[in-house]
């Protein structure tokens, strides 16, 4: 088993949006819709997610329109979300979604190798670019910016990832060094800038925090953010395919594990199958409660859609994961589904081992099978600093160093 399918095999991801996919989840949660922005509700909420056993939890961001949680009208940043919860949890792994268009990569660099120390080594980012216009317009409005084309989005999701993995590295790990005897905290010959020139802005560096835990924070992305060549240069490490029904989705990813193979395989990003799920429970069927939450607002959305008894649900997803590394779950209803699925489909699961092991203290990276990278820029330095080189005595690489520069004005 090789790329797509080889790596991080059998794991299980979970969104933990608010109260719900479902946008009427509010409405069945019983909890009220002011407490869904209260700590305690997301506390509980990931304890349980991680208790049950799952691998990772994702937060959304921003302002859409499905499944968000109150009312339809608010949702809670997913990094603070992520930040928040990581001193309490010891094993999930915390994936925010954070855009790659409106946000600046420096910051969003930063943000995430801060969240990776809280969480010690469990955190990584979902790369994501709206491919809606009314809300890609009010994400530009927010920041001052012209809206971004699909074209360009396309092309600075790329860039963006481009310049956060280069951040990552301008840090050697041993660069902080604490030499008392020297008063110096780290050695600036180990640190670098990034240097990154695109078509709509230059980042300079190097990083103001240091190289994160992981060294590389592990990418996803949805199949359709990154062009194929973006993906051949390792943009994405794990990839969410989504179709309309579950059928077809079993055939997209032997599509896409068909077409890596072809390309050789080696490097290509996992695939993690996209699956929306409403169940059994509490003595009504699946259908009875998906209508109930559609008398309010009805659950439109692009992913396959699992409607029945956990039983059923064992076997979907045990033919999904014999073709993809994993499956990210979107329960309609976040308490309801997720008892469901912790006492009656994971455990099945476990039973078959069809799914990875749950280690705490284990990093994103380990559960998707990769390994720690080395700096791209301390192995080219290694090649180039001559012997006997005293390190430390050069001017620091941040001095003065703008970190952003935007290529087109009011960009």
């Amino acid at each position: 088993m090789s790329g797509a399918q080889g790596r991080g095999k059998g794991l299980l991801l979970l969104e933990l949006d608010g109260d719900g996919g479902h946008p009427a989840a509010w409405r069945k949660s019983g909890s009220s819709p002011a407490s869904v922005l209260g700590p305690k509700h997301l506390r509980e909420h990931v304890l349980a997610v991680e208790s049950a056993g799952f691998h990772a939890a994702t937060f959304r961001d921003g302002g859409a329109k499905t499944g968000i949680s109150v009312n339809g009208n608010g949702r809670l940043n997913a990094l603070q979300q992520a930040a928040f919860v990581a001193p309490i949890t010891r094993s999930i792994a915390l994936v925010p979604e954070v855009d790659t268009v409106y946000t600046e990569p420096f910051h969003i660099s930063t943000q995430l190798a801060s969240l990776d120390y809280v969480s010690r080594g469990r955190a990584g980012w979902l790369a994501a670019a709206s491919s809606s216009e009314e809300e890609s317009a009010a994400q530009a409005a927010a920041v001052g910016r012209e809206t971004a084309d699909p074209e360009r989005r396309t092309r600075e999701a790329a860039a963006s990832i481009e310049v956060g993995r280069r951040l990552w590295d301008t840090w050697e790990d041993d660069a902080v060094i604490r030499d008392v005897a020297t008063g110096r905290y780290l050695d600036v010959d180990r640190l670098h800038y990034a240097d990154f020139q695109g078509q709509d802005y230059s980042v300079k560096g190097p990083s103001i925090i240091p190289r994160p835990p992981q060294g590389q924070l592990p990418v996803l992305a949805s199949a359709g953010l990154l062009d194929s060549d973006a993906i051949a240069a390792g943009a994405a490490d794990a990839l969410l395919v989504s179709a309309p029904t579950p059928e077809l989705l079993a055939g997209e990813l032997r599509e896409a594990a068909a077409g890596f193979e072809d390309a050789g395989g080696a490097g290509a990003p996992a695939l993690i199958a996209e699956l929306d799920v409403i169940l059994d429970a509490r003595g009504q069927s699946a259908a009875g409660r998906l209508a109930d939450l559609d008398k309010h607002a009805v659950w439109e959305s692009p992913r396959a859609r699992f409607v029945g008894s956990a039983a059923e649900l064992v076997e979907v997803l045990a033919g999904l994961l014999a073709v993809a590394a994993g499956v990210r779950l979107h329960p309609a209803v976040l308490g309801t589904d997720v008892e469901e699925l912790g006492q009656l489909v994971l455990p099945e699961l476990r039973r078959r081992g069809l799914l990875a092991p749950v280690a705490p203290d284990a990093t994103f990276r380990d559960l998707l099978g990769l390994s720690r990278p080395v700096s791209r820029y301390a192995a080219a330095s290694a090649a180039v600093v001559p012997s006997g080189a005293s390190p430390g005595t050069g001017a620091s690489p941040g001095s003065g160093a703008s970190p952003i520069t935007r290529a087109t004005a009011g960009n």
